[in-house]
């Protein structure tokens, strides 16, 4: 028997989709997470493969992240194809229920379209010039990780 300072709260190692490339690293996906806050406090955020496919099919234009340990994996595997094809950056991140989090909702979440203007209304300047600089830093990140893939 351990105690309490012996006995860690240690997170499950996720079971990742074979398909979950690129994979963000641990810096990059915290600045990813911290990003689809930021979206989703300015309300420049999709939730949900549903959203997200219909948001893509009508033109908008973002940084889609994807959960990786998602299953039955069917359920994404259609949605890095609809990025590529509309030239959208798409990165996955380990964990669905980190997403969710990040995105402001208690259901984990299999896919999020970060965008840089809100569907309805105007944002704060401040806000929306934050949005942006964040935006593109990770986008940049993540051109940058996609590129050493291939």
């Amino acid at each position: 028997m351990g105690s309490d300072t012996e006995v860690e709260k240690k997170k499950a190692p996720t079971a990742l989709a074979p398909i979950a490339k690129p994979l963000a690293g641990k810096k990059l996906c915290k600045r990813t997470l911290k990003l689809v806050r930021r979206a989703s406090e300015a309300k420049c955020l999709k939730r949900g493969v549903k959203e997200v496919v219909k948001s893509i099919r009508r033109g908008n234009k973002g940084l889609c992240v994807i959960a990786g340990n998602i299953s039955p994996i069917d359920v994404i595997t259609h949605v890095p194809i609809l990025c590529e094809e509309a030239n959208i950056p798409y990165i996955y991140v380990p964990s669905k229920e980190d997403l969710a989090t990040a995105g402001t909702t208690k259901r984990p979440t299999c896919c999020v379209l970060v965008m840089t203007k809100p569907a309805k209304g105007e944002i704060n300047e401040e806000v929306k010039e934050k949005l942006k600089s964040d935006y593109d830093h990770v986008v940049a990140e993540v051109a940058e990780v996609t590129s050493s893939m291939f």
